[in-house]
């Protein structure tokens, strides 16, 4: 078994405590919005997270950095429960959202998801939907708007939330085809944004976007840590240094190293 890392940072200033909204597992008030207790991954036998504690205050920008197939995009999924759909991982440790175990044996994943949402390397906004139903689907399939009214209110919050409101206002009956891939990223934002999530998991946001786009979308990062938590996963040193609060590099599934920007 690989050795544990454990890194906690300290706590911005004016940061009040906060329970998570999702049913089941016990509640303990926290000012971390993520924190991990011996989190180990396995793929089959294959051992990919080895022994990591860390916890991630609120409101701030977390970027976790690392050479290709080090771990990171495992280690993010393992904080919204998608790294269960692979039938083949298993994760065995704690992981606390808002101070409850997302792996209590009564914790819904659904709801899981609802609260951590994931943005996702390449924008992959749904092509056969119009840019309203993008931010509309997940309202719908989850029940959460009573009329059209308030989905409209819904979706338009969304896209001001991820500064593309302005750009679309005119054509939302349109497919998102016609948006840049910078403009389809910051729509994958909005729809994820639409549920209302507390955290925001990045997965190389800007990877497959021109420059001005991932201007735009750095810009954003910096509007939304006021009201979400952020995890980020990036290749780009610059980048980090840009929009984060903290950094942790993760090497061989073990965070090697982290700390403040």
């Amino acid at each position: 078994m690989g050795s544990i890392s454990c890194f906690t940072f300290n706590l911005p200033p004016d940061i009040h405590t906060c329970e998570a909204q999702f049913k089941g597992g016990e509640t303990v008030k926290t000012r971390y919005a993520i924190e991990t207790e011996n989190l180990r991954i396995y793929y089959g036998e294959n051992e990919v997270i080895k022994g990591i504690n860390l916890k991630i205050p609120q409101n701030t920008v977390f970027a976790l950095m690392g050479p290709s197939g080090c771990g990171k995009s495992t280690l993010l999924r393992a904080f919204n429960r998608l790294l269960e759909l692979n039938k083949d991982a298993r994760v065995e440790g704690k992981v606390m959202i808002f101070g409850k175990n997302i792996y209590a044996d009564d914790v819904n994943p659904i709801d899981v998801r609802r609260e951590v949402g994931m943005v996702f390397q390449y924008p992959n906004p749904f092509p056969h939907l119009t840019i309203y139903d993008n931010v509309a689907i997940g309202l719908k399939l989850n029940h959460l708007v009573r009329n059209k009214k308030e989905m409209d209110e819904r979706v338009r919050w969304a896209l001001e939330k991820s500064s593309l409101w302005n750009e679309v206002k005119d054509r939302l009956e349109d497919y998102p085809s016609s948006l840049s891939g910078g403009q389809k990223q910051r729509l994958v934002i909005a729809r994820a944004l639409a549920l209302k999530p507390k955290i925001l998991l990045m997965d190389e946001p800007t990877a497959n976007i021109d420059p001005m786009g991932t201007k735009n979308i750095e810009s954003l990062l910096f509007e939304l840590k006021k009201d979400y938590t952020i995890v980020l996963v990036t290749h780009e040193p610059a980048q980090a240094a840009r929009v984060s609060d903290y950094v942790g590099f993760l090497y061989l599934g073990k965070l090697v190293e982290a700390g403040s920007t």
